[in-house]
């Protein structure tokens, strides 16, 4: 048994590892240089949520359009990180080629907020954009969500819980390389991650989500792991997706088995498996991330025909 099993031992890590994140923050070394030849305009806005002030960065297209489509981006981090300046370079990529507002959320984070705060929070953000379009400049109705890694999984959280609320309506769900099962079979994962050389370290998994989910009775929840087994539900109606699974990715089967899932009740609109990629190659692979974003791009551009429900 890990050390970093023990929810004790992984929340005085996580907080270690925020600590070393934060300090780098405040010097801008978390900030990507990537792509610096793309550009929008942003700024930032805070979102009154039940768990608190919600930060959220707001990128604005080099558009004409009065009132362009909006898409809340979650970022990863394993639900304990603040990477948000991670995103900074897709969230200037999708404005520009895909011509739409983007939100990048600030959501609250583990050890101190554990599940279920991030993807309750991460619901208010949502209908918090859905319905304020007018007053900063977005059009709230033809709305789309996404997110890597941890951020998928709140993207999807946010995508279930708007169908079960009735809406806001989303367009699409872009689920890049995400975490969709906290509950998974974690020793084929430790095997796949040893026998791939991924990045994402098994002593990684068991920090992030022992100090997301100390409970091991809520992991099978299904705002925490729609790609486990146990969540049974009938997904009819849910918002299409796109999915984006990485080949070397130790995690990809979560994405695979929640896009046949998807499949199932007609919502999937592709699976993207990425060849010769690990799970975070975006932030290391610059060519293959530009690849990527672009496939994201159309596809955000393909959801608005869709015709709007009545």
């Amino acid at each position: 048994m890990s050390v970093l099993e023990r929810p004790g031992a992984a929340r005085m890590a996580a907080k270690a590892m925020q600590g070393a994140v934060g300090f780098g923050r405040r010097f801008g070394a978390m900030r990507s240089d990537r792509f610096p030849s793309i550009t929008a305009d942003s700024t930032e806005l805070t979102v009154p949520t039940s768990f608190g002030p919600a930060r959220i960065t707001v990128y604005r297209p080099p558009t004409r359009e009065v009132s362009p489509p909006v898409y809340v981006n979650f970022h990863g981090g394993g639900y304990v990180l603040p990477l948000t300046e991670l995103d900074d370079p897709l969230c200037r990529f999708l404005a520009t080629r895909a011509e739409t507002v983007v939100v990048n959320v600030d959501y609250v984070l583990a050890p101190d907020h554990p599940f279920p705060a991030a993807p309750r929070q991460a619901f208010e953000v949502v209908r918090w954009v859905a319905a304020h379009g007018a007053e900063h400049g977005w059009d709230g109705e033809r709305l789309s969500v996404g997110g890597q890694s941890a951020g998928g999984g709140l993207a999807a959280a946010a995508a279930r819980q708007a169908l079960e609320d009735g809406g806001p309506h989303i367009l699409l769900q872009v689920l890049h390389y995400p975490h969709l099962d906290l509950a998974a079979d974690r020793e084929a994962q430790r095997a796949d991650a040893a026998a791939s050389g991924s990045t994402l370290r098994p002593w990684m998994m068991d920090l992030f989500d022992n100090a997301y989910a100390p409970d091991p009775s809520v992991r099978t929840d299904r705002l925490a792991s729609p790609a486990n087994p146990a969540d049974t539900a009938d997904l009819t109606g849910i918002a299409r997706a796109l999915i984006l699974t990485a080949d070397r990715d130790p995690i990809r089967q979560q994405g695979t088995h929640y896009a046949e899932r998807l499949r199932g009740v007609g919502a999937l609109v592709d699976h993207v498996v990425i060849a010769d990629a690990d799970h975070g190659y975006d932030v290391r692979d610059g060519g293959k991330a530009l690849e990527i974003y672009a496939v994201i791009a159309r596809h955000l551009r393909q959801s608005l025909k869709q015709p709007k429900p009545s």
